[in-house]
């Protein structure tokens, strides 16, 4: 939808889909630093004082967006004080996920940042099924990987180990949470059982 470090031309209102936000580091790696469900603003380069995107927008799925050109910005701020609280609302709230995920990989194992993200995600997008609540777009392990600061093959080796205790179900881009009161016992750091 939009790539890092471009102009800033426009701000969008996701209206159905799910969009993939990554950041590319200087030396090529990237980190999926959140994912916008329906209803969420994003490219609001604006609000945060920049005139060029932070980061890279990819659809995770097919989406609906309305798009409005950025230089309408201050209009929007002047004429709806509502849409001017509900960013800031908004960029505060992005700000502690970002403030929260810092102090996961300073602190949390491994095995706690990945079910930390799954709950999150669950929370963000889940779908009830008949096997669990499902993440209701696709998602590698890589992308996972990516969100909790680990590589592929110890999110591959923590989703094998939970898939044997019926704690997550996971396949080619999706993954179910079977169980999550046990996957937030793991996010928590309490002793389990297996």
């Amino acid at each position: 939808m939009f790539e890092q470090e471009q102009e800033a031309h426009s701000f969008f209102l996701l209206l159905d889909g799910h969009v993939r936000v990554v950041k590319s580091t200087p030396d090529g790696h990237e980190v999926t630093v959140r994912y916008i469900s329906p209803g969420e603003m994003m490219g609001i380069a604006s609000a945060l004082g920049r005139t060029t995107y932070p980061a890279n927008a990819v659809a995770a799925v097919d989406c609906v967006a309305l798009a409005w050109p950025s230089q309408l910005w201050p209009t929007f701020a002047a004429s709806f004080p509502s849409f001017s609280a509900n960013t800031y609302k908004v960029v505060g709230s992005r700000l502690q996920d970002a403030h929260t995920r810092v102090i996961e990989m300073s602190t949390e194992q491994v095995e706690q940042r990945v079910a930390h993200a799954l709950l999150k995600l669950i929370k963000q997008s889940g779908k009830k099924t008949e096997e669990g609540i499902m993440i209701d777009f696709p998602i590698s392990r890589q992308d996972v990987a990516e969100m909790t600061g680990t590589t592929l093959h110890t999110v591959s080796r923590l989703l094998s180990a939970w898939e044997d205790r019926g704690l997550v179900k996971s396949g080619r881009q999706r993954v179910v949470v079977v169980e999550p009161h046990r996957l937030l016992v793991i996010a928590e750091g309490r002793p389990t059982k297996s």
